[in-house]
């Protein structure tokens, strides 16, 4: 199944006939002429230019749609705020942080460099004007429009390279064509354009290196690999999703792989030497050669982004010293003993805290606490932030000036405010029982039996040992001695008697990433002070494969923390339904909007032929159990291994880029199903071509190198389907038609008319 070709039988011969992708063609009008075309002294001319024709016209349309209005609405739509944004930062040199990885952007910034764009506008808001801030977004937008155009003649040369009638390839495409999802997603400033069109020649240059499995190692087989490998790359380059489409060619690759294992093959058996060259290839050119495409990209977002920016915050200070102008670098100093500081956690940028109030005697579950001072996490900096660090020996008066705090070094941390010494001990914390309370204690008892308890080791991961401990830009781990647990805090506020403030404790984990705190400031400084004064520091390097790894690190960590709840997100089981759409952008007083929805006609109809192709496939091993061969008997010789190889191929792309998504805590979004719709309008291609050919006649070989293998119709085969497709984009075009003003956003509807496209659960505006 997850082959794109297949090998056929032509019906009266004994001959297997290893073919391309699953055969459709025009009809053949005398057995004469069949023979001929077998034995490759004909082909009829129709078969390149009714095709070619059909092809120039669906690409037109594809142009028509997407190109239809698109300078409206002139303002901000929807997630033209990020993906404009970043554009405008790649423009400025500004380093920014996003979780998707940066060949789709920096097109777009490439594009706005091109029309000149200065990137002083930062799309802040939905709504923004375009026209008064003098932003070329017709130009930024022609980019998306422009790859969703050519998407639909991609589309129409997957079918027709795999062989299919050329009514099978105008109902693909057309379904594309006329998709209301599709369309509203190519016309904006948005990734999802680069993501598909990517996907879709990926498969369509793997169907053609296929192709050309009988000529291995030839110019045309390296290219097509080497394309296909080079589409890889681009998809993932795009949206970290694009490994889906890795699993599918993946999975076609492997079965190729193992079919050529087979001792029984026609062209003979392979040696393991040979085995292991043509693996060695496809390793090559489907896994180094995207792989290395890829890390260029990042090469470049680097090379780019070298002043620093709002991404700062998500990056370690090794990182953030690679940037010029980086307000952290810039302001760090070195603290000395008996400085007073203020520390923040990094996530959450709490300050560590303390005040008079003290635990209360009993927590809510009835647990016991020390009734200890409460240590707590602060969203405001004031002089209950103030804490001295102190070394574990004492140094003498005299001499108390000039030593550095290293890590490594064990401290203890003084309230200034209070007088008290910070400890942690064991006593459950207030909210989490397995952690240990922070509370502080008097000088008297961390002079004397508790002062181990008071004693802290300062912690720089990846810090070199006695490396100086620095503001800002030294993340630490503040370690207790005695117990090793790490200083910690969450998002979850105490309850009254805390002031609903943050919790302080203990984590036994010491080395989770959610430990990190650093040094902001030094209170005790005076303007006057030498320390003040300090030479500018330059620009640290950073190797780039060190920068690549942080980043990916840092990327796959908020990717999946994107778990909050969205009044527009979805679940995969609405998807292919089409159960509800996205609200991109509205306009008040003229009753417009953007509303993101697919063509519920043609969505119905891929999802539902999908499972039909399922049942079909079940009813035919059913029926071989019981010694039945229905669909050679009724279809003609090679219909399955058409069906399951070729239209198979189809639905493993679909189910491959669909059913994974169940697996994600993340939000999820309609957007995200678009890859696996335009393999769905495949298999309906395919299925309506095999489910109307009522009468089919022969299968047949075209000469070897003369273009796709196709299936040869009867006239009434071809009738049935042209009439098939031809009802199927009648209503399609109408459902386009329809839902066209909240595709395009305009022209505004009455009450009567939103209310009338509220089909299903779409929360449409203006409806009352």
């Amino acid at each position: 199944m997850a082959s794109p070709s297949s090998s056929i039988r032509h019906r009266g011969s004994k001959k297997n006939v290893d073919a391309g992708s699953p055969p459709a063609t025009p009809e053949v009008k005398s057995t004469e002429t069949l023979s001929a075309v077998v034995k490759g002294k004909a082909e009829p001319a129709s078969w390149e230019w009714d095709y070619r024709i059909a092809m120039v016209i669906v690409t037109i349309g594809a142009f028509i749609t997407r190109f239809w209005k698109i300078s409206y609405p002139d303002e901000v739509v929807f997630d033209e705020v990020h993906f404009g944004k970043f554009a405008s930062y790649y423009l400025q040199r500004t380093y920014f942080f996003d979780v998707h990885p940066p060949f789709a952007k920096l097109l777009f910034a490439l594009m706005g460099w091109l029309v000149g764009f200065d990137g002083q506008f930062l799309f802040e808001n939905i709504g923004d004007s375009y026209i008064k801030n003098k932003v070329p977004y017709v130009a930024l937008r022609a980019l998306p429009a422009t790859l969703g155009s050519l998407t639909v003649p991609v589309v129409f040369l997957i079918m027709w390279e795999s062989g299919y009638s050329l009514p099978a390839c105008v109902l693909s495409a057309g379904l594309l064509l006329f998709d209301n999802a599709h369309i509203a997603e190519d016309r904006l400033i948005l990734l999802d354009a680069t993501l598909v069109i990517s996907m879709a020649l990926s498969v369509l240059c793997y169907i053609k290196f296929h192709k050309n499995r009988h000529e291995p190692f030839g110019r045309k087989w390296w290219k097509w690999l080497l394309l296909t490998g080079i589409s890889l790359s681009c998809v993932i380059s795009t949206k970290y999703v694009g490994v889906f489409t890795f699993v599918t060619i993946g999975s076609a690759v492997l079965i190729d792989l193992w079919n050529l294992l087979d001792i029984n093959r026609r062209q003979g058996k392979l040696s393991l030497f040979e085995f292991g060259t043509h693996f060695a290839a496809r390793a090559f050119g489907l896994i180094i050669v995207p792989f290395f495409l890829y890390l260029f990209w990042f090469q470049v977002h680097f090379a780019i982004l070298t002043k620093s920016g709002p991404g700062d915050d998500f990056m370690s200070p090794e990182f953030q010293a690679t940037l010029s102008d980086n307000a952290m670098i810039a302001q760090s100093k070195g603290i000395e003993y008996y400085d007073v500081i203020t520390i923040r956690h990094k996530d959450t940028k709490v300050y560590l805290h303390s005040h008079p109030d003290r635990y209360p005697l009993r927590y809510d579950d009835g647990r016991v606490s020390s009734q200890g001072q409460q240590v707590t996490g602060y969203p405001h900096n004031d002089t209950n932030n103030h804490w001295q660090i102190l070394p574990e020996i004492a140094f003498p008066t005299e001499n108390r000036t000039g030593h550095k705090v290293l890590n490594g070094h064990n401290v203890q941390l003084r309230h200034v405010v209070t007088d008290t010494f910070l400890l942690s001990h064991d006593v459950a914390s207030p909210s989490y029982p397995t952690n240990q309370e922070f509370t502080t204690i008097p000088p008297e008892e961390a002079a004397d039996k508790r002062r181990n308890d008071t004693l802290f080791e300062i912690q720089i991961p990846r810090g070199k040992s006695n490396e100086e401990f620095r503001t800002r830009s030294s993340l630490f781990n503040l370690i207790h001695f005695p117990s090793k647990v790490a200083m910690w805090t969450h998002t979850t506020p105490l309850p009254d008697w805390g002031f609903k403030q943050a919790e302080i404790n203990g984590n036994k984990n010491a080395k989770e990433a959610s430990n990190l705190w650093f040094a902001e400031d030094i209170p005790s400084l005076t303007p006057e002070s030498e320390r003040m004064n300090q030479e500018p520091r330059k620009v640290q390097p950073m190797r780039f494969l060190k920068k690549y790894i942080e980043l990916q690190v840092a990327m796959f960590h908020h990717n999946n923390a994107l778990t909050s709840s969205h009044p527009y997100a979805s679940e995969p089981f609405q998807w292919p339904f089409l159960l509800r759409g996205v609200s991109f952008w509205t306009k008040n007083d003229t009753r417009e909007q953007i509303y993101f929805v697919g063509n519920p006609i043609g969505w119905w109809l891929s999802s539902s032929l999908l499972a039909v192709f399922v049942g079909i496939l079940g009813a035919d091993q059913l029926s071989l159990r019981r010694g039945i061969d229905a669909l050679e008997e009724i279809w003609g010789p090679g219909t399955r291994n058409r069906l399951y190889n070729s239209t198979g191929f189809f639905f493993l792309c679909w189910a491959a880029h669909y059913f994974p998504f169940y697996l994600m805590g993340r939000q999820r979004f309609l957007h995200h199903y678009l890859p696996s719709h335009v393999a769905s309008v495949l298999v309906t291609g395919a299925l309506v071509e095999f489910l109307f050919n009522i009468d089919p006649i022969a299968l047949a070989e075209t000469p070897s190198g003369s273009g796709p293998q196709k299936v040869r119709h009867s006239r009434q085969s071809l009738m049935a389907i042209w009439a098939a497709t031809f009802a199927v984009l009648g209503v399609a075009i109408w459902g386009f038609g329809f839902f066209a003003p909240l595709t395009y956003g305009t022209p505004g509807l009455d009450v009567a008319g939103i209310n009338a496209r509220k089909w299903l659960s779409y929360d449409l505006h203006f409806a009352k």
